[in-house]
């Protein structure tokens, strides 16, 4: 449980405190995560292409100079389009202590199309540039080439991987990530079963408590959902389904299979031309509310 200490903490995180390491990262985040790839790709084909040319002259191998650029490059491009499908790709196939069987071979599966689409995409391009200087670019026995590449792909693939994991564990930790406060034996039941009035936030080294009745909505996100509390969202592994079952249904309701609103936190609901709704919360978030929920919001409404 948390002392008096942690409460003074839930303080400045529920009040108007000054901004956390998470709030002063937001408007750098973007620019960290595009430009680590970009600075990625840029010094490890220009490091490469500077290697290739210096291994090559000294065993006395005449090549031009624009070669190995084409080579080097032509990889790391490739890989630069690639990313956003492997970060799909560890958000599909979280990585898990309990499951590090399954979610292995899943990686591993994942390591061959990488490469697949990897080699398949250098090619087109090295082609592509030595057609531009009159000259043939020859891959070779294509089972051999790709035998040879897979074997460097998987290597980078899983460096990549790590380094994807190490970050949104980081950035849990920055953020604060939720888990269900058990009750103390002795408390009354005032609640049902499996249904908590707070949940607790653990957030660099520190705790945090957070009611129930403050979240303003839920998100689903991966194997997370993101309890949306005063500006701040703060992720519990669980499901959609199964924590639908802790929240009251008389002050939250599902509006769309990735969204649980509460009721007290909705400003308006804007019918749409296809049978869906817009739900506009009190702090100017848009949710969408599908059809299949849509009848089910209004009377909810009018009975809170």
């Amino acid at each position: 449980m948390p002392d008096a200490g942690d409460n003074a903490c839930m303080q400045t995180m529920t009040g108007s405190a000054a901004p956390s390491a998470w709030d002063r990262y937001q408007p750098w985040r973007r620019w960290v995560e595009v430009g680590f790839w970009v600075v990625l790709v840029v010094v490890g084909a220009t490091a490469n292409t500077v290697t290739v040319l210096i291994d090559e002259h000294r065993v006395g191998v005449a090549i031009a100079a624009w070669e190995p650029a084409v080579w080097e490059w032509s990889s790391h491009l490739v890989l630069l389009a690639l990313v956003p499908a492997l970060l799909w790709f560890t958000r599909r196939v979280p990585w898990r202590v309990d499951a590090w069987r399954q979610a292995l071979a899943l990686l591993l599966l994942g390591s061959l199309a990488w490469s697949l689409l990897h080699v398949a995409g250098m090619v087109a391009l090295r082609k592509l540039a030595y057609a531009a200087q009159g000259y043939t670019y020859d891959f070779g026995p294509w089972l051999r080439g790709f035998g040879y590449e897979y074997l460097k792909d998987v290597r980078g693939f899983a460096g990549l991987v790590a380094t994807i994991v190490a970050y949104r564990w980081f950035l849990l930790r920055l953020q604060g990530e939720a888990s269900v406060l058990s009750a103390p034996e002795d408390a009354p039941a005032t609640q049902p079963p499996g249904r908590p009035e707070r949940f607790l936030v653990r957030k660099l080294g520190k705790e945090f408590l957070v009611a129930a009745a403050d979240v303003e909505w839920l998100q689903a996100s991966g194997n997370y959902v993101n309890l949306h509390v005063r500006g701040r969202d703060y992720p519990l592994r669980t499901t959609m389904a199964a924590i639908e079952l802790q929240f009251d249904p008389a002050r939250f309701v599902r509006v769309h299979r990735s969204f649980i609103v509460n009721l007290d936190a909705i400003a308006q609901i804007e019918p749409l031309d296809t049978g869906d709704a817009s739900v506009l919360m009190r702090d100017g978030m848009r949710i969408p509310c599908s059809r299949r929920y849509r009848d089910a919001l209004r009377p909810a409404l009018r009975a809170a």
